[in-house]
This record gives structure tokens, sequence and C-alpha cells, in this order.
């Protein structure tokens, strides 16, 4: 092999490590914190039943992200094992209102290509902030992850999981006033640990 391939094959390999880091803590952060803290109550089963697709998007802008949504979309659309998927850009969106931008976007593509009550999109970034919240506040820490990712679920699974929890629509609250609860330097420790 030559001194060009074999760089190409080292590139190669350091980026699918990069990218088996980056799904590792984003498994971690699902794990440690979404699972552990009980923010979403269906997360464990899905995590444990193996319905998790992970996709680290290695280009950044608009066109990227819709593109890496489309093809989500498709492998969905084809793949009945697979319940959710997170979308992970790990290079890109740093900025919170960039990401916000993004997500709206997205949305709006969903509606557009009639997925809209097939799939919904959650969406998760490290700096998360609810209107109208303070960014010290600890409830943020309910979608602040590891990474800006978008979440993919299918609403026909989540339309079954919410049949046998009663009162689902107590569960934001109930996140808010855990994160509140354990305080802003405790999740974000727990937060940060997955990195």
């Amino acid at each position: 092999m030559s001194n060009e391939g074999g760089l190409m094959l080292n590139d190669y390999l350091r980026d699918a490590m990069s990218n088996e880091q980056i799904i590792s803590q984003t498994r971690q952060w699902i794990l440690d914190v979404v699972i552990a803290c009980n923010f979403c109550p269906f997360a464990a089963r899905v995590m444990n039943e193996r319905k998790v697709n992970y996709k680290v998007v290695a280009v950044e802008g608009l066109p990227a992200a819709l593109l890496t949504l489309s093809e989500e979309i498709d492998r969905l659309n084809t793949d009945d094992t697979i319940d959710t998927s997170f979308i992970i850009f790990a290079q890109a969106y740093h900025s919170f209102r960039e990401y916000m931008d993004m997500v709206e976007a997205a949305e709006k593509w969903l509606r557009k290509n009639k997925y809209e009550g097939v799939y919904q999109l959650a969406s998760f970034h490290p700096d998360y902030c609810f209107a109208g919240e303070d960014t010290k506040d600890a409830s943020n820490f309910t979608n602040r992850s590891v990474y800006p990712m978008l979440h993919l679920l299918r609403e026909r699974s989540i339309d079954a999981a919410l049949k046998n929890y009663p009162h689902p629509e107590k569960i934001p609250n109930r996140n808010i006033r855990f994160a509140r609860d354990k305080g802003y330097a405790y999740m974000k420790m727990l937060r940060d640990q997955c990195l």
C-alpha cells in the first residue's frame, strides 16, 4: 500500500473512531441523564431492546442537516427494528440560536413532506435554554445534551408507550422539578461527566 493510501486509511480510521467516541458519549448521556433522571420514562425500554440508531453528521450547514434528516426517515421507513434515531452534530451548531433555526427548518421539512404525525422531533443542545428561563436554571438540563442533536421518534411508538403511562402530560413539570431540586451544579456535573 502506498503512503498516500495509508494516510487515507489512517484518516478514515481516526474519523471512524471519533464517530464511535461521539456515539459512546451520547449513549452515556442517555443512560446517565435521560434514563437515570427518568426524564423520558420510555427510553430504557428502547435502549435495552437496541432500537436506537445514531448518525454523526460530519459536514456543516442546513442542507446537510436536512439531507441527514431525510436519510434517517428513509431508514425508519424501511427498518421497523429501529424506533428512534439521534442525529448528532458534533462539529456544527455550536450557537444555540443557529441550532434552533435548524430545528425550525427541520420541523417545516417534516410538515412539507407529510411526516407530521408519523415522526416527531425532539431537540437537544449543550446550551439549551427554554424561552423565558435564565441560562443558569437547572431545568434547562432536561434538554441539555453532550452535543447538538435532533432526536427523531416514531409517533406510533410514542402512542403505544403512552397508553400504559398514567398522566404523561405531567412528565415535563416533573422533570423540571427534579432538575431544580438537584440544582444547576449537580445537573451540569452529571451531563459533563459523560464526555
